[in-house]
């Protein structure tokens, strides 16, 4: 995406005329003063960059036709404009809920947003698997999740624009489901029903990536990230793309476990509270059918966790195929300790 020379006379880096465009084009008055800049590591769909300027750090962030996964996986690099929108919208809704926006290079499919520190925005991934299990944040997931749904749902000519099916399709549904189904023959009824529905639904704006590696741990609490899957779809998806990885790494941490699935609960709880534009348990039956689905993904999918063993694996499996030919009678059926 960008080249960096060296400046002989003054001793540093500076940017390549294409990425001083990317600054310009989001408005940017000192994109002129550019004093470094450092490719940063974490995720597998955008490029991203930490951009020192004369007065202030921000972050640039440019999506990849290519993930960089095993199996060949390849997005539209305009969902960046969806994730921009997202951030957007979410931004109006709760003070600290996602980074601040500075601006969006339509041109090259680039958001520059502020820079956050690693060491004060530790990712709740991060906090997860080293035992940190705190409740209280998992409500406070729930409830942002929740208020951006709810206010969504009141903007119906919003949503209409933010109606990015095929790219949730290519992001989603065919390498988290179709892909799946294809490899699990036993549960591919059950999973090709899930993902036909996902493809139809249209109810609110969703974030589409709820993963605990895309939420911060920042001084105003939750703060979402990565929003690149966004689409008017089911908020379903959001809710059980989360909770699907807490009950995850509660069988990845066994003495963890009580708590885990105890944070589970209190974020569908929490959620629920807000659930403003439907029946709630109409929606809670949608997650509890989707969560073993995005399970199995996770082991026979295209993007596969790297920090389960073998044997975990293998564990996380079965439970799913279990879930998934003999349907929970409600979401607590999957989150219950003895489970």
């Amino acid at each position: 995406m960008l080249t960096i020379w060296r400046d002989c006379h003054r001793g540093v880096s500076t940017l390549s005329s294409k990425f001083e465009e990317i600054l310009r084009n989001c408005g940017l008055s000192d994109w002129r003063t550019v004093r470094s800049v450092e490719p940063l590591t974490g995720g597998v769909s955008s490029d991203i960059y930490k951009v020192t300027l004369a007065g202030r750090v921000v972050c640039v962030k440019s999506a990849l036709a290519q993930l960089k996964t095993e199996e060949r996986w390849c997005a539209p690099v305009h969902r960046t404009f969806a994730e921009y929108r997202w951030l957007s919208f979410a931004a109006a809704q709760s003070r600290g809920c996602v980074p601040q926006v500075l601006g969006y290079d339509s041109v090259n499919h680039a958001i520059v947003m502020e820079y956050l520190a690693a060491g004060d925005n530790t990712t709740w991934k991060e906090r997860l698997l080293a035992g940190d299990v705190s409740k209280p944040f998992a409500a406070e997931v729930g409830v942002r999740l929740s208020l951006i749904h709810a206010a969504s749902f009141r903007e119906p000519a919003f949503l209409k624009e933010m109606d990015h099916a095929e790219d949730f399709r290519a992001l989603r549904v065919e390498p988290y489901l179709r892909f799946t189904a294809e490899r699990e023959p036993a549960a591919a009824v059950q999973i090709l029903h899930v993902a036909k529905h996902l493809e139809d639904a249209r109810c609110t704006l969703i974030h589409g990536d709820v993963s605990p590696k895309n939420i911060l741990c920042s001084g105003y609490g939750p703060m979402f990230i990565d929003a690149e899957c966004a689409t008017h779809g089911d908020p379903a998806f959001d809710v059980a793309f989360c909770l699907n990885h807490l009950l995850i790494k509660a069988q990845h941490l066994p003495a963890c476990a009580g708590a885990l699935k105890a944070a589970a609960g209190v974020l569908w709880q929490s959620y629920a509270a807000g659930i403003d534009w439907e029946a709630p348990e109409n929606l809670e039956r949608r997650v509890a059918a989707l969560v073993p689905a995005l399970m199995l993904a996770r082991i026979s999918g295209k993007s596969r966790l790297e920090y389960l063993l073998p044997a975990t694996a293998r564990l996380v499996r079965e439970q799913a195929l279990e879930s998934l030919t003999s349907p929970p009678g409600a979401l607590s059926d999957l989150i219950r300790p003895d489970k």
